[in-house]
């Protein structure tokens, strides 16, 4: 499945790339993309994080009156979520999709001659040997990137313009401890991850604070959501310091993406339930 989504991405990459010839641009417009086509989940998650907060008074008092009857309590949790309209597994869903996102995105970095470019197989191989047989190229995780760096100028078929803003995004960060500017990107990610995680953390807080108790215990969905607001950052950051610059630079671009998206949706909800 991770291959399906990874070649369907690289159809995308690669026709915006051959718009504008720069592989850091054109992941910023797929970012973009990729963004707005995922608009409809995100403005579900909102409103689902949104009911979640709502909900927690009242999951409080049935979990507390139905303590010593766990048949009743499950029944009571299934009928509040019915009556709610949201569905215990909702943030599964998003879960899923964010992890299938990861993935497919690093195999499409990882691989750019065989998910965006397309490149014949044979061809792919053929470079692969011939670099190979120099000893320090033998076991380096990347070697689609080798065969773009060293056979680039060679042969049009498997050349991209990977430089960016002085920025080779071919690089990657623990290949290369001598260069700091490979580590200015995954910085950049990390700071707009912690302002990601902090706005979370912050609309939860504001809707407890509109009068509802509070709780110790969060149900299925709000647990999933802090969850994943966790381990997401930690999993992207140990992949970006292993992985060749682009990616890092399309999780940082997604990020201020969803901050801005956060705050807007935001707003607009805030504004609907006012109304």
């Amino acid at each position: 499945m991770i291959s399906f989504f990874a070649n369907l991405f690289g159809y995308v990459l690669n026709f915006l790339y051959q718009l504008i010839h720069n592989y850091g641009l054109a992941i910023i417009l797929f970012s973009v993309v990729l963004k707005i086509v995922m608009l409809p989940i995100s403005i579900k998650q909102q409103k689902t994080m949104k009911k979640s907060a709502k909900i927690q008074a009242k999951m409080r008092e049935i979990q507390d009156k139905y303590k010593n009857n766990p048949e009743k309590l499950n029944q009571e949790t299934v009928d509040l979520y019915k009556r709610e309209g949201m569905s215990p597994f909702s943030g599964c869903l998003s879960a899923i999709v964010q992890i299938v996102l990861l993935f497919s995105v690093f195999y499409l970095v990882r691989s750019p001659l065989t998910y965006m470019t397309k490149v014949e197989p044979s061809l792919i191989e053929q470079y692969t040997n011939e670099i190979k047989q120099v000893e320090e190229n033998k076991n380096n995780p990347y070697p689609e990137i080798l065969i773009i760096r060293e056979k680039g100028e060679q042969d049009e078929k498997v050349r991209l313009n990977m430089e960016f803003l002085g920025l080779d995004l071919s690089s990657v960060p623990s290949q290369n401890f001598s260069d700091p500017r490979v580590y200015i990107i995954p910085a950049l990610y990390v700071l707009t991850s912690f302002v990601s995680m902090r706005m979370t953390t912050n609309m939860q807080t504001a809707k407890k604070k509109e009068g509802e108790e509070e709780t110790n215990e969060m149900d299925a969905v709000a647990q999933a959501n802090k969850s994943m607001s966790y381990i997401m950052p930690v999993m992207s950051v140990s992949i970006a310091i292993i992985a060749p610059l682009g990616l890092a630079l399309y999780w940082l671009v997604n990020n201020v993406l969803m901050i801005l998206e956060r705050f807007i949706l935001n707003k607009f909800m805030k504004n609907e339930e006012e109304e």
